[in-house]
C-alpha cells in the first residue's frame, strides 16, 4: 500500500483546489481569494511549517548546543508528521528547477538553515566542545544534507532508524556533549 494514499494531508493536497476548499469547509472562490493557485497553497503550508518549527524548536538557542538539540527534537517531531514531510520532500525536489514557483523560497530557506546550523557549530567550537578537525562550515552543510536524506529514506521505508536517533548519532560524532 502506498503511504501517500494513507496520508490525509497529502491526499488533500493531491486533490483539486475545489476539493481542498470543500474539505476545509469553505467555498472555492473563498479559497482562491487567499490562495489563487495550488502552488500558493502549498507554499503557505511549507511556510507555516517553518514558522511553527522556528517557534517550537528554533535552530538557535542560548548556545550552539541548544540549537543542535533543537534539530534533534525537530527530527523526532517530523516522524509524527509524515504528510508534511512528504509534501516538503516533493516540493523541494520540484523546486530545484529555477522556473518552479517555490525555487526562491527553497534557495533562501537553505541559505538561512545552513547559516544557522553553521553558527551553532561555531558556538560549540567556541565553547571547546567541537571535536578536533571539524570545520563548522562543512558540518553545517553536512547536517542539513543529512536531515533531508534521512527524510527521503524514512519516507521510502528504507531505514528503520529513527530520524531523531540518526541526528543524535551524527552530532555525537562531532560534539563532546550529550545531545
Amino acid at each position: 500500500m502506498s503511504h501517500a494514499t494513507t496520508s490525509p494531508s497529502l491526499a488533500t493536497v493531491a486533490g483539486s483546489l475545489r476539493d481542498i476548499a470543500q474539505r476545509a469547509g469553505m467555498s472555492h472562490p473563498g479559497l482562491l481569494y487567499h490562495f489563487p493557485t495550488k502552488e500558493a497553497l502549498l507554499m503557505a503550508v511549507l511556510e507555516r511549517r517553518d514558522q511553527v518549527d522556528g517557534e517550537v524548536n528554533p535552530v538557535r538557542g542560548e548556545d550552539g548546543l541548544v540549537a543542535l538539540r533543537n534539530l534533534v527534537a525537530s527530527a523526532y517531531r517530523n516522524e509524527a508528521n509524515r504528510g508534511v514531510v512528504e509534501l516538503f520532500a516533493v516540493v523541494s525536489a520540484e523546486a530545484t528547477s529555477a522556473e518552479h514557483p517555490a525555487h526562491e523560497f527553497f534557495v533562501a530557506r537553505y541559505e538561512r538553515l545552513v547559516a544557522s546550523v553553521t553558527r551553532a557549530f561555531e558556538e560549540v567550537r567556541a565553547a571547546g566542545l567541537l571535536h578536533e578537525g571539524i570545520d563548522p562550515d562543512v558540518a553545517g552543510v553536512q547536517t542539513v544534507a543529512l536531515m533531508d536524506g534521512l527524510q527521503i529514506q524514512w519516507l521510502l521505508g528504507s531505514t528503520a532508524l529513527s530520524m531523531g536517533d540518526a541526528m543524535r548519532a551524527h552530532f555525537a560524532a562531532l560534539v563532546d556533549a550529550e545531545l
